[in-house]
């Protein structure tokens, strides 16, 4: 098992290629089962998530080559329909596949997803949705099984507690691209990862409109192709990136990036003193001495988003007076808390709210990371402690950030990955 061991106070400064976002990778990697034609997607990130869901395709019958950032895919026939427990126990996003396989094959039995062990995320809403198209769905000795005699399109409502939900908009939209009739989906995800897997969609021949607001159609009908599709860039690291320049306060160039999916994450860093310079593909950051506190709401697209909090909670840990963030998406995603406490951070967690007192200086700790978002806030905090932190269980933030300790170190950031 690897960890990183970090000597902190080191300024940042350079370029840092933005990689291809993970949250779109893989339902499109998923959504490419639906066509029997060949299809090549560019920019996927060679994360252990990606190895993951080539694996289960290839288990259901895919025929796949991954080299260098490209994934060239073929699946003539479907040679399975279970998505086994071995698998997805590693990766949650694996539920792609339940809508993929009802479309084409009509029936599926995959197993209740794993992933980071940040609360409660019931798929309720995915079985209701699918139900809504006409899908029989038992849950049964940790399976998933669903079959249909055929996918008639409908009004699916997939209003839940918190919101919306990106996962389960997109198993419907999947699910629904061969239902007979029209499909209206609403209120839908309007991530920039759901545009993503629509015009994927549209690309292999599907026809999809209202993407990227809350009312998704899906009309019942696909005529398959071939396609090449180059997958959008990651925003969730671009943040991270962003972060890591104003904790460090130096400066830090983003390059391959969209700066208009980062709208939340780019105003915040603003408001709380940082130096913000968007253009086309690109975003410099620049972090100063001086910042100041903040209030954070984390909210579904364009809101804040909660794959950010984490590294906010870092960056406020250093940030003089009272910030606090509300978590309004996870019930337990404030895992990270208890170990920047242990390197000498001012919180309180208060219900879904975090309060922060920012101290001017944290103090270097052997830390454990949790899940995926909080392993990367304990290394952008080691970034700034005195003396020298260890972040174990890092396999978490493997799952997420294509090369990261390559990417800081290049950027000038004393980080090395040691096997324990």
């Amino acid at each position: 098992m690897d960890r990183f061991i970090i000597e902190g106070g080191a300024k940042l400064h350079g370029k840092v290629k933005i990689s291809g976002a993970k949250n779109s990778a893989l339902p499109i990697i998923a959504a490419a089962l639906l066509t029997d034609k060949k299809v090549v997607l560019e920019n996927i990130p060679d994360l252990v998530d990606v190895r993951t869901m080539i694996e289960l395709v290839k288990h259901l019958g895919s025929e796949v080559e991954f080299s260098h950032n490209t994934l060239k895919m073929h699946t003539p026939k479907i040679k399975r329909i279970d998505a086994p427990y071995d698998i997805v126990r590693k990766m949650r996003a694996s539920y792609y596949v339940l809508g993929s396989l009802l479309a084409r094959e009509r029936r599926a039995k995959v197993s209740l997803p794993g992933g980071c062990a940040i609360g409660p995320r019931p798929i309720d809403m995915h079985i209701r949705g699918l139900e809504t198209l006409g899908t029989n769905i038992e849950i049964k000795d940790g399976f998933v099984h669903a079959q249909t005699h055929f996918l008639k399109g409908q009004e699916v409502n997939l209003q839940g507690p918190k919101g919306t939900s990106v996962g389960a908009t997109i198993n419907v939209m999947l699910a629904a691209t061969h239902a007979k009739g029209d499909t209206i989906i609403s209120p839908a995800a309007c991530e920039p990862e759901v545009v993503d897997v629509a015009d994927f969609l549209n690309k292999i021949g599907c026809t999809i409109s209202g993407h990227g607001t809350h009312t998704i159609v899906v009309k019942g009908k696909c005529t398959p192709a071939s396609v090449h599709h180059r997958i959008i860039p990651d925003r969730i690291e671009a943040g991270t990136f962003a972060v890591a320049a104003a904790i460090t306060r130096s400066k830090i160039e983003l390059t391959h990036c969209q700066p208009e999916h980062l709208t939340g994450v780019l105003d915040k860093l603003e408001e709380i003193g940082s130096s913000i310079d968007k253009s086309n593909d690109k975003v410099v950051v620049k972090g100063i001495r001086n910042m100041h506190a903040t209030n954070i709401f984390v909210a579904p697209y364009p809101g804040f988003p909660t794959d950010m909090q984490a590294q906010f909670m870092a960056l406020l840990s250093v940030v003089p007076g009272t910030s606090t963030i509300k978590e309004t998406i996870f019930e337990n995603r404030f895992m990270q808390a208890v170990e920047l406490m242990r390197m000498g951070a001012n919180i309180t967690i208060e219900g879904d709210t975090a309060v922060i007192k920012g101290i001017r200086k944290l103090s270097a700790a052997h830390l454990m990371a949790s899940d995926l978002r909080a392993s990367v806030a304990l290394v952008l905090a080691g970034l700034v402690a005195k003396g020298q932190t260890t972040v174990s269980r890092i396999y978490h933030l493997d799952r997420g950030y294509e090369r990261f300790e390559m990417k800081l170190r290049k950027l000038g950031a004393r980080i090395e990955r040691q096997c324990e």
